[in-house]
């Protein structure tokens, strides 16, 4: 509960809790203990109230030629003001029932800025806090996870495109990759890639930059195409997830892929523009594996074969069959 407010201008003597004979030291330590109990009740209309007395206190008794015009006008104290107990270093001017309290922040930020009015604080605080979020979300596009839209029809049906040639959706499909799994493990046949591509794909296909197609050919594979049918290492890829109308008729004579590299196709044969044109990606083109699609809400779903294994344990989805050779 706030103490009433005095219906007399107080002694400041009284007011910083001093004696007469206080020396300036004893009346700036006695200032500065006060100012720092009011600031840990909060900002309120009495505790400002106080804080300006106290500064006006401090100010009268540091000047000593107001100091002495004071002490002359006094010659003793008025009768309704209490006498104050003298003055011993390092003594509360305050009943022990009431301990002052002050809590200490393990936050860098508070600690730097709590010499700062308090809307200067909140502002920095803010922008600290922003800061931080968008320094998290770009370091987990550079590092972890990364999406992407798909724009054409070369994965279709897999993948969707939207508004061109041979596209079957409205929307197009975002799908999301994970820039890190290749940190840790090689690529496998049948994923999902988005990748760079090499600089032939600029000249050959028209278009060049960051592409989405699957993984066909591994390093020292030995990859051809009969009438649209993919062989590797003389026998045929079981490829459920090309339809019938996106069969190609092209066939290819075998070819090594080279260490190191990785022989791309897209799931619409007939329509990609893909490593049968400008040859295999190196290793250090891949920029991670499409695990998911996540945007339209009816497109969602999971491939890479790791994530639905964790998925499975649980019982919340069935694992994908494993490509075969025959």
């Amino acid at each position: 509960m706030d103490p009433p407010e005095s219906s007399h201008v107080r002694n400041p003597y009284d007011v910083l809790g001093v004696s007469p004979d206080a020396s300036p030291d004893e009346i700036r330590d006695a200032y500065w203990r006060l100012v720092r109990f009011y600031r840990t009740e909060g900002e309120t209309a009495w505790t400002a109230t106080h804080l300006g007395e106290l500064q006006d206190a401090y100010e009268l008794l540091s000047d000593p030629s107001r100091r002495a015009e004071l002490d002359a006008g006094n010659g003793a104290a008025p009768s309704s003001v209490v006498q104050p107990q003298p003055y011993e270093p390092g003594a509360s001017p305050f009943p022990p029932a009431e301990p002052v309290v002050r809590h200490h922040s393990h936050n860098p930020v508070d600690r730097l800025t709590r010499r700062l009015p308090r809307p200067w604080r909140i502002a920095i605080d803010w922008i600290v806090t922003i800061a931080g979020a968008i320094a998290i979300v770009l370091a987990i596009k550079a590092w972890v996870v990364n999406p992407y839209r798909i724009p054409s029809s070369s994965m279709e049906p897999t993948l969707h495109c939207a508004g061109g040639p041979g596209c079957e959706a409205r929307l197009s499909d975002r799908v999301l990759a994970n820039r890190f799994i290749y940190h840790f493990r090689n690529p496998h046949r049948g994923e999902i890639v988005v990748f760079k591509t090499p600089p032939e794909a600029q000249a050959r296909c028209g278009a060049g930059g960051t592409f989405v197609k699957r993984l066909i050919g591994l390093p020292g594979d030995r990859w051809s195409e009969r009438n649209g049918y993919v062989y590797i290492n003389g026998k045929r890829l079981n490829e459920p997830y090309i339809k019938p109308e996106r069969r190609d008729s092209e066939t290819h004579e075998p070819l090594t892929v080279p260490k190191g590299m990785y022989f791309m196709m897209g799931d619409n044969r007939s329509s990609s523009c893909d490593s049968r044109v400008w040859g295999a990606v190196p290793r250090g083109n891949l920029i991670g594996e499409v695990f998911a699609t996540y945007w339209p809400p009816n497109r969602i779903s999971i491939y890479s074969t790791y994530l639905s294994l964790g998925l499975g344990l649980v019982g919340l989805l069935r694992l994908p069959r494993k490509l075969k050779l025959r």
